[in-house]
This record gives structure tokens, sequence and C-alpha cells, in this order.
């Protein structure tokens, strides 16, 4: 099977505009879901320089962050621990609120879902204003996991997310 390329990723990409509300330019992922080479791929880049045994725990944003987190964890042999929105995770959880690009929220994780030093990388589809990673990084910050990077499918350069989650290593497929 042909290696996938950031650029065959790009392509498949769709741009969506005024979506979820106007002015939005959505950039909608699903064709790269639904191709099994780009979806591999994605998950092949999003984890180059991470061998198995590398990470403990993978990190997904609700929602499509695990879609990647989940696919990366079973390549890498680490678990996966989901951040939810409020109130979906049914157990004692630790929460952050945040602004996104159109809104506020709030994000969960479990108390006992990462023990101290375990080595975790987060993954998302999208890095954009970086309110969610950074609640996300707090999250892990307050389980004092050690934090090895974060991997986005695309980065909305313009909007400046890196530095909300400066002091993580970042890796972005696709900047826009």
């Amino acid at each position: 099977m042909p290696t996938v390329t950031a650029a065959d990723l790009e392509a498949a990409i769709r741009n969506v505009p005024d979506f979820p509300q106007p002015g939005i330019q959505f950039k909608d992922i699903t064709p790269v879901l639904a191709d099994p080479r780009l979806f591999r791929g994605a998950i092949d880049l999003l984890v180059a320089g991470f061998p198995a045994g590398s990470v403990d725990k993978i990190i997904g944003i609700d929602a499509r962050g695990f879609i990647f987190a989940a696919a990366a964890a079973v390549k890498l042999g680490a678990g996966f621990i989901p951040v939810r929105k409020k109130g979906k995770l049914p157990w004692n959880t630790h929460e952050q609120s945040y602004d996104l690009e159109y809104g506020s929220a709030t994000v969960a994780i479990h108390t006992d879902a990462i023990l101290p030093g375990e080595r975790v990388l987060l993954l998302d589809d999208l890095l954009a204003t970086g309110g969610t990673a950074a609640a996300a990084i707090d999250l892990l910050n307050r389980l004092e996991a050690k934090i090895v990077g974060a991997g986005f499918l695309i980065e909305l350069e313009a909007l400046e997310g890196r530095l909300r989650i400066a002091g993580t290593p970042v890796h972005s497929l696709i900047r826009y």
C-alpha cells in the first residue's frame, strides 16, 4: 500500500462555508475517515516518532479526537482515555471550562484515568484557538501526567492555538 502524505489528506478534506454558523469555514474530515488508506495514513502520521511502548495512554478530545486517539492507542499498544463534554462521564471527574472559536464549553476527565507520571499523547482533529486543547492539558496536568506531545490532523494557524498550549510539543499534519 502506498505511503500517505499530508498533501493526500489535505486533498480529501472538504471546506464547508458557514458551518456551524456564518463566518466559520468548517474543515470536513469525513472523506479522510471514509477512505481506509487515508485514515490509516493519518494515524501513522499522527504517531510518527512514537514507537509502540513509548506512550502509556492516548488522550482523545470529544468527539472527533476519539476517532484518531482510539485508533492510535490500538496501533501503539496504549490505553485510550476520553476527554468528554461536561456531564457525559459516569464517574468522578475533574472539569475545565474554556472558550472556543464560536462559544464556550467545559470538558471533563475521570479522576482515576491516568496515574501520576504516565506518558500521554493528546490527539484531536483540529487545533484552532487552542482553548479545547489547553483545557485538556490542564486536566492532564492535574492528574500529573507526563505529556509527551499533542497531535492534530489540522491546524488553523491564523487563530494561534499553539500559543495557548506553549510548552507542549505540537505536531500538525495540515496547516491552513
